[in-house]
């Protein structure tokens, strides 16, 4: 048993380290890793949601709105390494071209063209505009169940 409990805790630790930047130990990945740590992903997102959640209430309990979301999510970027908005930008940036392969070279190049810019403020908009619409508790209860629904489908 204590073999099978190594392997799924180290399954659970390479779902971490794929969604987050947070210090973690090596592990040892499997051939087959990502399937199998997928069913670790809600609960790694549920972290992420925890611990923008506790930004939230606790910068609350300091500033007015919309201080509050602003920093929550923040948090949550810097845990993350905002590797969705990152995939967001470059969508949005892919929009600028005109062919198939120009669209993906575009979608490849590290730099931030204008429409992936505009795409993440837009994004992060709304989410301190939805947020800041709820209570406090309200808002800390629908980071940590976007951050882990939203984990939930791959």
């Amino acid at each position: 048993m204590p073999d099978r409990r190594a392997r799924e805790r180290g399954r659970l630790v390479a779902a971490a380290a794929l969604l987050t930047r947070l210090p973690l130990p090596r592990v040892e990945i499997e051939p087959d890793w990502l399937p199998r740590c997928a069913k670790y992903l809600p609960a790694v997102g549920a972290l992420v949601g925890l611990l923008a959640a506790a930004m939230l209430l606790a910068a609350g309990a300091l500033w007015a709105r919309p201080v509050p979301e602003i920093l929550a999510l923040l948090a949550g970027l810097l845990v993350t390494g905002a590797l969705h908005e990152d995939g967001l930008a470059d969508s949005f940036d892919a929009l600028g071209g005109t062919t198939r392969e120009s669209r993906l070279a575009i979608m490849k190049d590290s730099r931030l063209g204008t429409f992936g810019v505009l795409a993440v403020l837009a994004a992060l908009a709304l989410q301190v505009a939805a947020l800041s619409g709820l209570h406090l508790l309200s808002g800390a209860a629908a980071l940590v169940a976007a951050h882990a629904g939203g984990r939930l489908m791959a």
